[in-house]
This record gives structure tokens, C-alpha cells and sequence, in this order.
């Protein structure tokens, strides 16, 4: 059967369920999406795949009812629709699951998968979440306390709470905005496995995502973005990773690499940040580290293990006993606005809630901490203030590239960039970076990678931390094993391999020695 063929029996097979006519999306006169035709069709996982600001998210959104399109048409389940937003695209069995969280924060996780959709009686509210959730629980396989506030959940947890929403309102599409950006790798395996449950249940699953062996492994359609156009739309199982790579780019590039480190100076000198016996409320328990001018230290756990706890402890976000010295001089009462005032800077792990404002422009978002350093007599001197931000944003390749553009309206790649340049624009001596390229694309990760690396080259020290090992392995000349809120052991990158340091991080601290070497 030549290729024409394969795709009109795949397409009576498989009937089509949204389809994309000729649509165009602008914000602010900034065109994000180019004409674009593309169609999802019933029982089939289809991944869009694409650089930060390629415009694969907007398509999700605009398929889920979240955006409007600025042009062209759309079929639903056959029939074109007029006016579309969430609301009708969950009436008609299309839901959303967010990148960035749509939870509310003093909802318990049940409150919050049924929120909406919860069972009434008389016109008062049943009490039945919990039951609800068990067969929800026992699809996706995540184990939640049901009566847990949604606020005091890990980022990680809060992404099941997405997706359990999601699977709740028996949607017959599923869009997923990089679902697994927070899951450790037996997470997102389960979450796979219950995207090829909801696929044998004849729905149908619209994944975007930048980790590609995801894609490639479960996916049976692969649409590639470049510049909000379609490169292509292929068969999975027609596609590598290198020609994905390479349609995303428009060349071929290789995987993910990391630039080559800077050799710090010795260890002989007095730390740029020494910590010793730093606890705190949080978990923290006696962690003693230290970094050196121009060295990346990395922080390498497992989700729940304490390495955010560490850094805001250091930063003074939550209160904490112990000693920080920064050049050897005493840190006590540590706060962010004393750390701002110190040149520590932090970028948190959760960019929208806890690193942006997402109702201003680049500008400001850039120089909320800084305004001092713009002003005059009381007065904000503009021109001083945009010529910074410009001078940032080229830098670190924000696009696009508008020092006033609405930073709500940026993929999340940009977004990110603009937080990086947020902090270290009044050149940091300390730099703690929590999960700087989670949900990131490749091309977008280089960039941040480099970036890194530059800040390392300058001599500033850098605590790292991310859920994937390979890039604290990849980009740190040192690394502390976290493990319920302790370090562990000391590593250097090269020395000792990744089974090794995942061996060591699921040993349990509870268990007699004797076992713990038997496992």
C-alpha cells in the first residue's frame, strides 16, 4: 500500500475530530500562528512537537477553547463552529491540561479534579469527591491524599492534580501541555501508560512536548513547528529523533549538549557561600555546602527531597537555623530583600506564581527589583530602565524580541528568559537557579545552558538544581546527593555514573544497613 493510500484508510479509520482550517493567532500584532491546517483524529496520540515560540501550545489552546482564533475555521466532530472558549470545548468533550497550573491553592486536591463538575442534589453540593476520585486514582495510578490542600503539594504533585481534572470530565480529547515537564521518569511512565489506556478507550490524546523519546515512543502522529507554520505532520514511527531535531530547527543538530566548563579557580580561597548546619521547619536537616567564585554546584534529588527547601533556606524565602557566610563574613536574619541587597539572586522553580507578573510587560518584570538603580529624585527614568531590558533580551534571545510585549502571552521558554534576565541584572555574585529549563524546549535549553556557563566564566557562583540528573552531571564541577532534606554525599561530575547516584538516592535512610546494601 503506497503512503496515499496508508493515510485515506488511516483517516476513515481513525474519523477526524478537530480540525484546523487556514487559522492564524496574533497577540498584540505579533503574529504567533501562520496558517495552519492540521487535523486530530479519534483513538490516536498525536504529539506537537516544536521550539519555545514555535506555536504548538497555542495550537493546543486554541483546540481547547482557551484562545480564539484570529483566522481561519474550525471543525469540531465534524461540524464548524462560530464562537469558541473553554467552557463549550468541555461541553462538546474536549479538556485542557495546563503547563503552567490552573489549581486553586486552598482547595483540597479532590475539590479541586471536580471543581465544576461537582454532584448536586436538591441544589446543594454532595459530598462524594473522595469516592469519585478513587476510580480517577486507579486509571491514572498517582497516589494523592484526596483531603490534601492543593497549595502545600509539590509542583510534581500539583501536575497529577491537572491531570486527574482532565481524565475526570471524561473528555473525549485530551489536550496535554508538556505533561510531564514535573514528573519524575516513573511518573511520566505512568501517565504514558494512561495515555495508552485513554487511546484504547477510543479517545484521543493531543500531546505537546519537548521530550522527544516520549514522543517518539507512544505517539502515532507527530506534527513539527517552526515559526508558528507546520514543517510537517508524519507517522511516528517514520521520525528519529534527529530528523525531529532537525525539523524543529531547521537544521541538524545534534542532541542536547553542554558547553564546555569553566575551571574555577582553586579551592584554596576563602567561599563565595559557605553553609553549615542549616535547618529548617521545612525539612531541612544540619546541610553543610560551599561554593566557590565561578563554580556550578549542583543539587541532585529526588522530587520531595529537599533541594528547593536548601535553596530558599539559603535565599531567607522561609526562616531557618545554621550559619551562611558569604566571602567568610556572617549572614544572619536572611531575607530576599537583604539577599537582592547582597547581589544573591534566585530564580525560583515555578516561573507564573512565584517569578513573574503576568499582567506587565517584559520591562517591568525585568526591573521590579531593581528600581532604585532607575530612578532619580523618585522619578523612574525610563530610556536608563529600557535600555537594559533591551540590552537583555537580546542577550538571552527573548522573542519576541519587545521590551514592552506581555510576558503572559510568551511561550514558556521566553518566560523563563525574561525571569533569568530579571535576576541577574544587577550582576549577581550568587546565582541559585531551581529547575531553570523545566518545560524548555532544545533550542531555548542551549541558550540557558550557555548562559550558565557565562555566569560561571565571570567568576559569580551558581547552585543548581534540576529533576534531571543529566544536566546537573552535564553543566556542574560539583554536586551534592539530597536526601529527605540531608546531604548525602559529594560528587564530581565524570567520576561516578548516573546508576551509581540513583542508587544512592533511593536507598532508605529507615532501613538496617545490612538491607540496605542488600538492595
Amino acid at each position: 500500500m503506497n503512503a496515499a493510500k496508508r493515510e485515506t484508510a488511516g483517516a476513515e479509520a481513525h474519523p477526524v475530530c478537530i480540525r484546523l482550517i487556514d487559522v492564524g493567532k496574533s497577540f498584540a500584532g505579533v503574529q504567533v500562528l501562520r496558517n495552519i491546517s492540521l487535523d486530530f483524529r479519534q483513538g490516536e496520540i498525536h504529539a506537537l512537537v516544536g521550539e519555545n515560540g514555535a506555536g504548538k501550545s497555542t495550537v493546543g489552546k486554541i483546540a481547547g477553547g482557551y484562545y480564539s482564533r484570529s483566522s481561519g475555521d474550525l471543525e469540531i466532530f465534524g461540524e464548524r463552529v462560530g464562537a469558541w472558549d473553554a467552557a463549550t470545548a468541555l461541553a462538546r468533550g474536549i479538556a485542557m491540561m495546563h503547563q503552567e497550573l490552573q489549581l486553586v491553592p486552598e482547595l483540597t486536591v479532590a475539590e479541586n479534579v471536580f471543581l465544576g463538575i461537582e454532584h448536586r442534589r436538591a441544589g446543594f453540593l454532595k459530598r462524594d469527591e473522595d469516592q469519585r476520585l478513587a476510580g480517577i486514582v486507579a486509571l491514572c495510578g498517582f497516589d494523592l491524599d484526596p483531603s490534601a490542600r492543593a497549595g502545600s503539594l509539590s509542583i510534581a504533585d500539583q501536575q497529577k492534580i491537572e491531570i486527574m481534572r482532565a481524565m475526570a470530565r471524561d473528555a473525549r480529547v485530551i489536550v496535554m501541555d508538556e505533561p510531564t515537564s514535573s514528573l519524575t521518569a516513573d511518573e511520566a511512565e505512568r501517565l504514558h501508560a494512561t495515555m495508552l489506556r485513554l487511546k484504547s478507550m477510543g479517545r484521543t490524546v493531543v500531546y505537546v512536548s519537548h521530550f522527544l523519546d516520549h514522543v517518539l515512543a507512544i505517539c502515532d502522529r507527530v506534527t513539527i513547528m517552526r515559526d508558528g507554520r507546520i514543517v510537517r505532520t508524519a507517522d511516528a514511527r517514520d521520525e528519529t529523533k534527529a530528523s525531529l531535531v532537525a525539523g524543529m530547527l531547521g537544521r541538524a543538530d545534534a542532541e542536547v549538549s553542554y558547553p564546555e566548563k569553566t575551571v574555577p579557580p582553586a579551592r584554596g580561597v576563602v567561599p563565595l557561600l559557605k553553609v553549615e548546619g542549616l535547618t529548617a521547619d521545612t525539612g531541612v536537616g544540619g546541610v553543610d555546602f560551599e561554593i566557590h567564585p565561578g563554580e556550578i554546584v549542583g543539587l541532585i534529588g529526588l522530587v520531595g527531597s529537599g533541594r528547593t527547601e536548601i535553596a530558599r533556606a539559603v535565599f531567607g524565602a522561609d526562616p531557618a537555623e545554621g550559619k551562611v557566610l558569604i566571602d567568610g563574613e556572617r549572614y544572619a536574619e536572611r531575607s530576599p530583600e537583604r539577599s537582592v541587597a547582597l547581589r544573591i539572586a534566585m530564580v525560583p522553580e515555578d516561573r507564573r506564581k512565584q517569578g513573574l507578573v503576568l499582567t506587565q510587560t517584559v520591562r517591568p518584570n525585568m526591573t521590579l527589583p531593581h528600581l532604585s538603580a532607575f530612578s532619580l529624585a523618585g522619578f523612574l527614568r525610563l530610556g536608563a530602565e529600557g535600555d537594559a531590558v533591551r540590552r537583555l533580551v537580546e542577550h538571552l534571545g527573548v522573542s519576541p524580541r519587545h521590551v514592552d510585549g506581555d510576558v503572559v502571552n510568551y511561550s514558556g521558554g521566553n518566560q523563563q528568559k525574561v525571569l533569568l534576565g530579571k535576576w541577574i541584572m544587577r550582576d549577581p555574585k550568587i546565582v541559585i537557579l531551581d529547575e531553570p529549563s523545566r518545560g524548555v524546549d532544545l533550542g531555548a535549553r542551549r541558550r540557558i545552558h550557555e548562559f550558565v556557563s557565562e555566569l560561571a566564566g565571570r567568576g559569580v557562583g551558581v547552585l543548581l538544581i534540576s529533576s534531571e540528573m543529566e544536566e546537573v552531571l552535564g553543566l556542574a564541577h560539583r554536586a551534592y546527593l539530597v536526601r529527605r532534606g540531608r546531604i548525602v554525599r559529594e560528587v564530581v561530575p565524570g567520576e561516578v555514573g548516573e546508576d551509581e547516584l540513583l542508587w544512592t538516592l533511593f536507598q532508605d535512610d529507615d532501613a538496617p544497613a545490612s538491607e540496605r546494601r542488600a538492595s
